[in-house]
């Protein structure tokens, strides 16, 4: 069963939510038992020290606790008359009724309550007070408790001082659970509270989060439309950016990569027409030269078969260029970088090319530095690129021209600029000029032999150097080409 995005994030935010509220309302328990234990506590360490009051107050009067030793009903006393309310100063205090004497107490304690009058009821001992209670003298002997408590060492100990003297000591066992069923009550109710609220929260948590997963997941319903149809080849398809987060920037990415593909496909469909075009011209000339000499309209002479061989020259060009294009574009092209001399590259390819040059009535000018540039290239592909350049230059400068080579150099990188006179490049061509098979009307026409992916050659070698290559105007009336390459040590 596939599950989908939002209802695995639903999923997600719940069970972190239900995670949290359950520990907080465990751990709010918890406090809330250790909180409540802790209260009473400390209430019963204000009966200790009232306590020991009331004995050294006993302790005074008897001289000793023996009266405690052999009558226990006597602390009850003393504990019944700790947990009664204490009389106002200006209030006569109201002797007890005759038939609540001192050794009645535990009679009535252990009485059944529906026998006892409530105006003879002790007061009650939620906590098990008493209970919990030991009393030892100044000797460490045990009188009430355990014989052993003298060596306990939990629980909370009270000295009782008389005149300045311990007489004695009070031992409280430490209260660890809550028996009172009032006490055990309210604790119940403030969980089953928690509780309640805890999965209240969960609940709300639960909803709120499903709608939140289809809020912030239904743009992707537009980006798997949209991903869809450029996936089928409709590169038109543009995806709404309804916000600024994350998918917005993916949108955006989505949009961008669209219009590239589109892009793309326009290049690539017009580059098959073009090099349908650019090969069908010299195939229709070899034809035609062939048929010729076929029918005898044209004799079989050095100067018909030098016209075949420039055509065939000429479509072996194109699809060599074509090759290297395809090759640099989908990387399989190799390279053999190593630490080139550049003044000294571009020296010997001018010097290839002077003649040429003089031939075609082109004076050079060279303004170079004198100490070597070394860049990290491959010898081949960048001087395939300069001699490129130079071809350009002869095929499509008038005569006489002018050519000037310079190059300048930064600390990290080296500039390279090939510039020619007359005739230039319309202003709105300078950016196409690195497209492929692109050809500006007149002074870049077809006539004059080239193939229209020299520059698109070059862009591609550069590129794999790391480097840039543009073209502007020349301040001799022609064009300048200019080339940025990574400096090395």
């Amino acid at each position: 069963m596939q599950v989908s995005i939002a209802k695995k994030l639903a999923i997600a935010i719940t069970a972190i939510v239900i995670l949290c509220i359950g520990t907080m309302a465990w751990v709010s328990s918890q406090n809330l038992k250790r909180g409540f234990i802790a209260y009473l506590n400390e209430l019963e360490q204000q009966d200790l020290n009232k306590l020991s009051q009331l004995l050294a107050d006993d302790y005074r009067q008897n001289g000793n606790f023996d009266r405690f030793y052999h009558d226990r009903r006597n602390m009850r006393d003393l504990l019944d008359q700790l947990r009664s309310h204490p009389p106002k100063e200006n209030d006569n205090p109201t002797p007890p009724p005759p038939s609540l004497r001192r050794g009645d107490v535990g009679e009535i304690m252990n009485a059944p309550p529906s026998e006892v009058p409530p105006q003879q009821r002790p007061p009650p001992d939620p906590t098990g007070f008493a209970q919990r209670l030991s009393l030892i003298d100044a000797q460490g002997n045990v009188i009430i408790g355990p014989r052993d408590v003298a060596a306990a060492p939990d629980g909370r100990w009270q000295n009782i001082v008389a005149d300045k003297h311990v007489i004695g000591r009070l031992r409280l066992a430490p209260l660890r659970n809550i028996s009172n069923a009032n006490g055990l009550d309210f604790v119940h109710i403030q969980i089953q509270q928690t509780i309640w609220l805890a999965a209240a929260l969960i609940a709300f948590a639960l909803i709120f989060s499903i709608y939140l997963a289809r809020h912030l997941l239904r743009p992707l319903k537009s980006l798997h439309q949209v991903t869809k149809r450029i996936a089928k080849g409709q590169f038109q398809a543009r995806v709404e950016i309804v916000s600024r987060d994350e998918l917005g920037e993916l949108a955006k990415d989505i949009n961008s990569m669209a219009r590239s593909l589109q892009q793309n496909e326009t290049q690539r469909r017009q580059m098959l027409a073009d090099i349908s075009h650019e090969l069908r011209t010299p195939l229709t000339v070899i034809l035609g030269e062939i048929e010729a000499l076929i029918d005898g309209v044209r004799a079989s002479t050095p100067a018909a078969m030098e016209s075949l061989r420039a055509e065939a020259l000429h479509l072996n060009k194109l699809v060599d260029d074509v090759r290297q294009l395809t090759l640099a574009d989908s990387g399989d092209l190799r390279y053999e970088f190593i630490r080139v001399d550049l003044i000294g590259t571009i020296n010997s390819v001018i010097q290839r090319y002077n003649l040429r040059l003089e031939k075609a009535q082109i004076s050079v000018q060279t303004i170079l530095p004198h100490e070597p540039l070394f860049v990290n290239a491959d010898v081949v592909r960048l001087t395939q690129v300069i001699s490129n350049l130079l071809e350009n230059s002869i095929r499509y400068t008038n005569s006489p021209g002018q050519l000037r080579c310079s190059v300048m150099s930064s600390s990290h990188f080296v500039e390279i600029g090939i510039e020619d006179s007359a005739p230039g490049v319309p202003s709105h061509s300078y950016a196409l000029l690195f497209d492929r098979l692109y050809r500006v009307d007149q002074a870049r026409s077809r006539a004059h032999g080239g193939s229209g992916l020299g520059l698109s050659i070059c862009r591609a070698f550069i590129a794999a150097h790391h480097g840039e290559i543009d073209a502007m105007p020349s301040e001799l009336g022609g064009l300048k080409i200019v080339i940025r390459l990574p400096l090395t040590n």
